[in-house]
C-alpha cells in the first residue's frame, strides 16, 4: 500500500492541485498505509508545534520590508550607488548588476525580489548601452541568488526555524560565502567583457560619487540596522525584521513618497507569501512527524555507516541530492521535506549545524538558476522575454562557477564559521 503512495502523490501534482495539499494528503495516506493511524489523532498538535517558533515571526517581516523597498525607489539608489563604484570598468553594467544584487541582499533577502527588480530596471540598461539581452538576464539571474545567502535571509530564518539554529550565527555565518560568491560572479563577467568587448560606462554617464553615496545612505543604514541590533544584542531577528519594515517604510517615503496604494499591494503580497510559506511547513511537518515514528533518520543513518561512506562521503552525497532537489523543487519545500530527515545524520557525524546550514541553503540557492524549474531563471525569462531555454544556457558558466563556490564552502568551514565565532555566537573549533 505505501508504494501506492508516491504515484498517488504525482497524480495530483500533475492534476495542477497545490504542492502544500499534494504534500499533507500524501502524508495522511502513508500514516494509514504504515498502520500509524492511531497517531493522526495528535497530529494538529504537532503541526502546531512546527509553526509556533519565534523566530519564524521574522520571516514575513523581513518580506513585507522588501516588498516596501521594491516600491520605494530603494533599488534604484541602490544602482546608482553601484554605478557610481564600478560602471567606469570595462564590462561596468555587469559589475554593477553583481554589487546592486548584494546591497539588496543586504535588505530584502529574497533572491526572487532581486531577479524582477533588476530585470525591470538594469536589464533594459544594459541591452541600451549595447550588452546582448541574454546575457543581460542571465547575469541578473546568477548575481540574484546572492540575496538569500547574505542577510537577512528568509531562508535562513526557515532553516534555523526546522533545525533550532541561531538565526543571528546563520546570518553572521552568510556574510563571508555571500561576498565570495559575488567575487566569483565578478570574475566571470570581466572575462566575459574582455572577450565581447563589453561597455564602459563613460565619465559622463556615471554618477558623481560623493552626492551618490550621501543619497544613498538611508538605504545603506537598513542593512546596518538590521545586523547591527541582531549582532550586538540589541534586539532579536524578529525584532530586527519589524524595526526594518518602519524603516523601509521611511526610506520608500524619502525617495519616491510611497503611495498608500503601494503599502497595501505590499501587505497583500507578504500575506500571501508568508500564507503559501507557512502552509507548506504544516503540510511537510505531518511527514516530519511520520519520520520520527517510523525512524527514517536513523534508518538513513544506519545505511551510511554501513556504506562505509563517513563523513566526507556522506556530505557529497547529502549536497548531489540538495542540487537535484533545488531544480525540481521551492526552497521552502525542499527544506521543510528534506532537512528534518538528512541534516540530523550529517551533525551525527560531527557537522556543525550552522555551517551545514549555509551549505544546505546555498545549495538550493544554486537551484534557482537551474532548470527546470529554476524561479529566478522564470521571473528573469517572464520579466525580459528571453526564450526561457536560451537563458538557461547562457547561465550555465556562472552556475559552474557557483558550484566552484560551494565546493570551497563544503572544504573551508571556516569561511561561513569565522564570524560567528570572532561576535561569541558559536565556540572555537
Amino acid at each position: 500500500m505505501i508504494q501506492l503512495v508516491p504515484f498517488i502523490a504525482l497524480i495530483l501534482l500533475g492534476s495542477g492541485l497545490a504542492i502544500a495539499y499534494v504534500i499533507g494528503g500524501s502524508a495522511v495516506l502513508a500514516f494509514w498505509s504504515t498502520g500509524n493511524e492511531r497517531y493522526l489523532a495528535i497530529l494538529p498538535q504537532q503541526i502546531f508545534s512546527k509553526i509556533d517558533v519565534f523566530a519564524l515571526m521574522a520571516m514575513p517581516l523581513f518580506i513585507l520590508a522588501g516588498e516596501f523597498m521594491n516600491r520605494g525607489g530603494v533599488t534604484k539608489a541602490l544602482i546608482n550607488l553601484s554605478m557610481a563604484l564600478v560602471g567606469r570598468l570595462r564590462g561596468g553594467l555587469g559589475h554593477v548588476n553583481i554589487l546592486t544584487s548584494v546591497f539588496f541582499a543586504g535588505i530584502s533577502g529574497s533572491a526572487v525580489a532581486d531577479a524582477a527588480a533588476l530585470s525591470n530596471t538594469l536589464v533594459p540598461a544594459m541591452k541600451e548601452r549595447g550588452y546582448s539581452l541574454t546575457y543581460a538576464s542571465a547575469i541578473t539571474a546568477a548575481s540574484s541568488i546572492i540575496g538569500p545567502i547574505v542577510p537577512p535571509s528568509i531562508i535562513l530564518i526557515f532553516y534555523g526555524a526546522l533545525m533550532g539554529t541561531s538565526v543571528t550565527s546563520l546570518f553572521l555565518a552568510g556574510i563571508i560565502p555571500g561576498l565570495i560568491l559575488a567575487a566569483a560572479l565578478i570574475a566571470v563577467n570581466a572575462v566575459f567583457a574582455w572577450k565581447e568587448d563589453h561597455p564602459k560606462v563613460s565619465k559622463g554617464e556615471a554618477p558623481p560619487f560623493a552626492a551618490t553615496l550621501l543619497h544613498s545612505l538611508p538605504a545603506l543604514l537598513l542593512p546596518v540596522i538590521i545586523l547591527g541590533g541582531i549582532v550586538f544584542g540589541w534586539t532579536t531577528p524578529t525584532e530586527a525584521a519589524a524595526i526594518a519594515v518602519f524603516a523601509a517604510l521611511g526610506a520608500g517615503w524619502f525617495y519616491e513618497g510611497l503611495k498608500w496604494a503601494s503599502i497595501l499591494e505590499g501587505l497583500r503580497r507578504t500575506a500571501m507569501l508568508s500564507g503559501s510559506i507557512f502552509i507548506i511547513i504544516c503540510a511537510v511537518s505531518a511527514l516530519g512527524y511520520l519520520g520520527a515514528i517510523e525512524r527514517i533518520p536513523e534508518a538513513i543513518s544506519d545505511i551510511v555507516a554501513a556504506l562505509g561512506l563517513g563523513p566526507a562521503g556522506y556530505m557529497l552525497v547529502l549536497n548531489v541530492v540538495f542540487l537535484i532537489a533545488g531544480m525540481v523543487l521551492d526552497i521552502p519545500v525542499a527544506l521543510a521535506l528534506l532537512v528534518p530527515l538528512l541534516a540530523p545524520v550529517a551533525l551525527a557525524h560531527g557537522a556543525d549545524p550552522v555551517h551545514l546550514g549555509i551549505v544546505l541553503c546555498f545549495n538550493l540557492c544554486i537551484g534557482l538558476v537551474s532548470p527546470p524549474l529554476g524561479g529566478c531563471l522564470l521571473v528573469v525569462s517572464t520579466v525580459t522575454g528571453v526564450n526561457y531555454w536560451r537563458l538557461a544556457r547562457s547561465v550555465i558558466p556562472f552556475v559552474v562557477v557557483q558550484i566552484a563556490v560551494l565546493i570551497l564552502l563544503i572544504e573551508v568551514p571556516a569561511l561561513s564559521l569565522f564570524l560567528p565565532r570572532a561576535f561569541g555566537f558559536i565556540g572555537g573549533g
